[in-house]
């Protein structure tokens, strides 16, 4: 791979720039994200010339567009730091995560709830069932003694004098 010329050099920084800007303001490109893959994408520059190269002797020297890797990273971070999250992904992972611990809030609270109506209707249903036992029984010893009389059966369509109704 050859040498660029400084006016490509040139013409290359300023599109990583405008690129850079593009991104850092959340104007990402589809299924892209606030990155160096997606910075040299847009800008039309190989992402290797943002890392670190090795001469032939072994020791390395910075790729021709280290350092606007570094200040991408160095901007990227300050604005998240400030709370200004450039990544829309990024966002949604942390409405996402906000959203996934409201439910599950949500779930326990309804569980608890179902819980103590479950004990609510056992409850209910075994007072309902002593109830029944005590009225068949207490049925079953009047019919046996023999002195309780049976009232006559009301008159269909005619309420008795002083009732409510």
């Amino acid at each position: 791979m050859g040498r660029i010329s400084d006016s490509d050099r040139a013409r290359n920084e300023d599109a990583i720039r405008a690129a850079m800007d593009r991104l850092l303001r959340g104007e990402l490109p589809p299924g892209g994200k606030c990155d160096l893959k997606t910075l040299a994408l847009e800008s039309g520059v190989t992402r290797t010339g943002f890392y670190p190269k090795k001469n032939r002797d072994g020791r390395t020297r910075p790729g021709p567009y280290q350092h606007l890797a570094e200040e991408f990273e160095r901007r990227r971070a300050a604005l998240q730091h400030a709370g200004e999250i450039v990544d829309p992904r990024a966002a949604q992972i942390k409405r996402l995560k906000a959203q996934v611990a409201e439910l599950k809030d949500r779930v326990a609270k309804r569980d608890e709830a179902m819980a103590e109506l479950l004990a609510f209707k056992t409850a209910a249903i075994s007072q309902l069932t002593a109830q029944h036992d005590e009225i068949t029984r207490l049925r079953e010893q009047a019919a046996a003694l023999g002195n309780v009389r049976r009232l006559p059966a009301a008159r269909g369509g005619t309420a008795p004098y002083g009732s409510c109704s």
